[in-house]
């Protein structure tokens, strides 16, 4: 009987080394339940990172290179001096529940992604112009697709838009990246597991991708997260909080990686929505661009990318991160740590400083609230950082902190806050896919959303260069344009950009083939080709 169980155990226990070798679970945390799984609405980091692991797109900017790679698509052609792109499609793909995909999926995507009535901020980067946008299907294999306008960059724009299938049964939940959603635990966890039919492979021919599931845990405590991390119950962090990423360097120096500025940028902004239930006397403010200036001019920026982030971030100049080296306005400077011109700003608005406090010129104590995501202890420090830069020209500030879903709900539905200090990560390098952020009439112009026309005459300016730079093919003139949306933000200061934030990620020395990159997403931009290493039991 001995005998007999020695082999037995010895085959038990190689089975289940081989199958270690040949996946296994990846994890790792996103902050908050997805807002949705629609693969043309990620509007969070949630949801955008489950859309990056399923969502199969026809070409791939690379994070490290900056360039557009094949995927779906063998090849395209940017034709009808970019009004037209041809794409040459796959022969054999299949969507992960095995429905083929052709170019009529590539037509019914692009379908959904224009419908009006969807307010895609992906497609926003695409309406250069008035009327529709078209498709010709010319083969299984083969289609165009007709803008009734020039659009600028055209070919990069697809990097962020997954394809949907026409005919299959699930419809958007029918992936064609290398995992798709197989269980949702609200709250708890969503767990993607490998797409059976992925249709690449590595340099061996075997199929990608190596994993097995990425079971993406979602803890919206920061603290926790690392804590799961040193005990190995997750293996990735792809966002550290500074604090955070001291420690566990301290702990190992070899799981933690600054891979520099990144395009992901900290700010501060003032509610100027009109339907907004805000006192009509600090609605003057907030409208004055004096008064932004002056609050802009009082915070210290450099204290708070040395304190908060301990030397990981860098005093942020406007839109663009200098880790965007083409689109970087480098004419432009942070604005100073100037208190004493801030109150000057201030008296010239008609402000003055009583007894320590700055009162408007109806004797208003200037007083406002500065809400932000609650348990993001670097927002928290930087808002309390700011309450305190604040009360040396006299403002007092109140930081009331919200969780994720709350501070949305109050941005960009009921409009019942006053200030709101969050940040804003530009995963496309190019000003177009940043359209839905600058153009007044779109949702996502969060100082005040939505507008019929624009409130402003700099915003008039704003949206005629937006507009204007979308519709050319000389990217010297683009340039030219989108240099001036950076001069006129970084004068009109709707956004009062505080800090350009570093890359700073941890990855377990079990997790091979990473290279981690300071574009999002950070570390896991190759998910098809990363590797666990087996188990030690």
């Amino acid at each position: 009987m001995r005998r007999l169980l020695f082999p037995c155990m010895a085959v038990l226990l190689l089975c289940s080394a081989i199958a270690a070798q040949m996946g296994g679970e990846l994890r790792f945390c996103i902050p908050s339940e997805p807002n949705t799984f629609n693969p043309l609405l990620p509007q969070e980091v949630s949801s955008g990172t489950i859309i990056y692991l399923t969502g199969g797109v026809l070409l791939r900017v690379n994070r490290i290179t900056q360039m557009a790679e094949p995927e779906l698509a063998t090849s395209w052609q940017v034709l009808d001096g970019g009004k037209r792109i041809h794409f040459q499609l796959r022969e054999g793909l299949k969507f992960s529940d095995g429905t083929p995909f052709s170019a009529e999926d590539v037509a019914y995507t692009m379908q959904k992604l224009m419908d009006p009535e969807l307010h895609s901020p992906t497609g926003d980067a695409f309406r250069s112009g008035e009327g529709k946008v078209t498709t010709r299907i010319l083969s299984p294999l083969a289609v165009d697709i007709v803008f009734p306008a020039m659009v600028a960059n055209l070919a990069k724009l697809f990097d962020t838009v997954p394809m949907l299938s026409s005919r299959s049964p699930q419809k958007d939940m029918a992936a064609l990246g290398p995992f798709y959603v197989a269980e949702h635990k609200a709250g708890l966890y969503i767990l993607l597991k490998r797409n059976p039919y992925y249709w690449k492979k590595d340099s061996s021919g075997k199929q990608l991708p190596y994993l097995d599931a990425v079971r993406l845990e979602i803890e919206l405590n920061k603290e926790i997260e690392a804590l799961r991390f040193s005990r190995g119950e997750v293996q990735m962090i792809t966002s550290l909080q500074p604090d955070i990423f001291e420690k566990l360097a301290s702990q190992n120096a070899a799981q933690v990686q600054d891979a520099g500025v990144s395009s992901y940028t900290e700010f501060l902004w003032f509610n100027l929505a009109p339907t907004s239930p805000i006192a009509a006397y600090k609605r003057v403010w907030f409208t004055s661009t004096g008064f932004r200036r002056a609050v802009s001019e009082a915070i210290n920026r450099a204290d708070m990318a040395r304190i908060v982030f301990h030397g990981h971030a860098q005093p942020a100049v406007g839109a663009v991160s200098p880790a965007n080296k083409f689109w970087f306005n480098a004419k432009l400077k942070p604005h100073p740590y100037d208190p004493d011109s801030a109150l000057r700003r201030l008296r010239q608005d008609g402000f003055r400083l009583e007894n320590g406090a700055l009162r408007d010129q109806s004797g208003n104590e200037v007083e406002f609230s500065i809400m932000t995501v609650a348990n993001n202890h670097a927002r928290e420090s930087m808002a309390a950082m700011i309450q305190q830069d604040l009360k040396k020209i006299g403002i007092k500030v109140n930081v009331v902190s919200l969780d994720f879903h709350a501070v949305i709900d109050r941005i960009g539905e009921t409009f019942n806050y006053e200030a709101c200090l969050l940040g804003l990560l530009y995963s496309d390098l190019d000003p177009n896919g940043v359209m839905n952020v600058w153009l007044s009439s779109e949702s996502d112009h969060q100082w005040n959303p939505r507008q019929k026309s624009p409130a402003t005459g700099w915003e008039t300016e704003i949206d005629r260069l937006m507009r204007a730079q979308a519709s050319s093919g000389d990217e010297r003139l683009r340039k030219q344009y989108w240099d001036r949306v950076q001069e006129i933000a970084w004068e009109q200061e709707p956004f009062i950009y505080l800090v350009d934030k570093n890359a700073l990620v941890a990855i377990s020395p079990k997790v091979k083939n990473a290279h981690p990159s300071a574009l999002h997403p950070q570390t896991f931009w190759n998910a098809e080709h990363l590797k666990l290493e087996p188990s030690d039991h």
